[in-house]
């Protein structure tokens, strides 16, 4: 197996072993190892808490900018859409994981499957519902022009 994969798994493992859940997650470039992450929910309450997430933003504060596009992510387990979609915020271009989210949901961890699922629904069928609320006043995409004026 991949090195940086078997760091990902080893810090899912020592997780586990204290406590938490078996997520871990490594971030490489050029052969360095520049973060890494283990699933936190179980020492803060911060829904955010995941590997990757962790590992991102390690790496993006340790380099000081947000795009890792040069940059892969290894990860004891299938993303989440939470992370998957940070990761692709960040460019991560290369993410490798060692569970699938299906092996995660038969042991009750993951519900990524499911946010997966319930984002291929019509807006209408969803079990959380957004709605646009547009302002009367200066709104959202008055804020968004100054800031790109």
């Amino acid at each position: 197996m991949n090195q940086y994969m078997d760091r990902a798994v080893e810090l899912a493992r020592k997780n586990v072993e204290e406590g938490g859940q078996p997520f871990g997650a490594v971030i490489e470039r050029n052969g360095e190892v520049l973060g890494e992450g283990v699933n936190e929910l179980h020492l803060r309450n911060d829904a955010s808490g995941h590997a990757e997430m962790i590992a991102v933003r390690e790496v993006e504060e340790n380099l000081g900018r947000l795009d890792l596009s040069d940059c892969t992510m290894y990860a004891s387990g299938e993303p989440c859409p939470m992370c998957y979609a940070m990761m692709r915020y960040a460019g991560i271009q290369n993410i490798y994981f060692a569970e699938s989210k299906e092996e995660a949901e038969k042991t009750g961890l993951s519900k990524g499957g499911e946010i997966y699922e319930e984002l291929q629904k019509p807006e209408e069928m969803r079990k959380v519902r957004m709605k646009h609320l547009p302002l009367e006043r200066e709104g959202a995409m008055a804020l968004f022009r100054r800031r790109n004026g």
